[in-house]
């Protein structure tokens, strides 16, 4: 097998999309995100992407094996299509981030799909209640029509800027003319964050203009609850770790 190797599942014919991007980071909050849309929306497994760079191993469900890729699905929301990007695994080297980046491009530039929007996480180091959503844009066009839907753009935040795929869809994506975005909610970093992604998905229900119903991820988050409090507990009286651990990767 090549370093990349893009299967082609299904071809469609999607009306002006855009594409989403969510792989496991902090807090799980992008995969969630773009897991949450794929389950609950009308969805279909257009392209497997499988690299070398991926870790050696395969998933089993049922008994049945499939080799570490990531999936783009064509998503049909009410009047908008979306390319959504999901998948276990990150790169786990240099290399692998900038190709797969590229050929994920070259999939945004095939369906003509922007514009781009990766999903993640900021970690504040500490649990909180309120979800503020952080941005980074490619445009100040772009910056100043999500600041419209809450997103907020601070100097310097994410601290040490965004690392891994959602990072360089922006900056690799710029190269390209393509107009790209990254969402963030915050989350504390410490645990996956279905409250987090929710407050993503809101922003990007505005900004996109569709609807899903967030039922079961707010089920989710009432699992999380216990966890949270057990958490809050141990923290009572305890110094918080180092935040150079914290910093964003997505």
């Amino acid at each position: 097998m090549d370093d990349f190797d893009i299967e082609h599942v299904a071809e469609v014919d999607l009306q002006d999309p855009v594409f989403v991007e969510g792989l496991p980071g902090v807090g799980h909050v992008g995969k969630l995100a773009a897991e949450h849309l794929v389950e609950e929306l009308e969805s279909e497994l257009v392209r497997r992407v499988y690299s070398t760079h991926f870790p050696p191993q395969v998933s089993v469900e049922d008994g049945v094996t499939q080799l570490a890729c990531a999936e783009v699905h064509a998503v049909y929301a009410e009047d908008t299509d979306l390319l959504v990007l999901t998948g276990d695994h990150q790169a786990q080297d240099t290399v692998g981030h900038y190709g797969l980046t590229n050929n994920l491009l070259d999939i945004v530039e095939t369906f003509d799909a922007e514009p781009v929007y990766a999903l993640g996480g900021v970690p504040t180091g500490e649990l909180i209640e309120e979800y503020d959503v952080i941005g980074a844009t490619t445009t100040e066009d772009q910056r100043e029509r999500l600041s419209e839907f809450g997103v907020e753009f601070r100097d310097n935040e994410p601290e040490g800027g965004i690392v891994g795929i959602s990072g360089l869809l922006l900056g690799l994506g710029e190269r390209r003319d393509i107009e790209a975005a990254c969402i963030m909610g915050q989350t504390s970093g410490y645990l996956v964050d279905p409250k987090s992604a929710k407050a993503v998905l809101e922003v990007l229900e505005s900004a996109i203009g569709f609807e899903v119903d967030f039922e079961s991820l707010e089920d989710r988050a009432d699992e999380m609850e216990d966890v949270v409090r057990k958490i809050q507990e141990m923290e009572q009286g305890s110094p918080t770790g180092s935040d150079e651990d914290l910093r964003y990767i997505g």
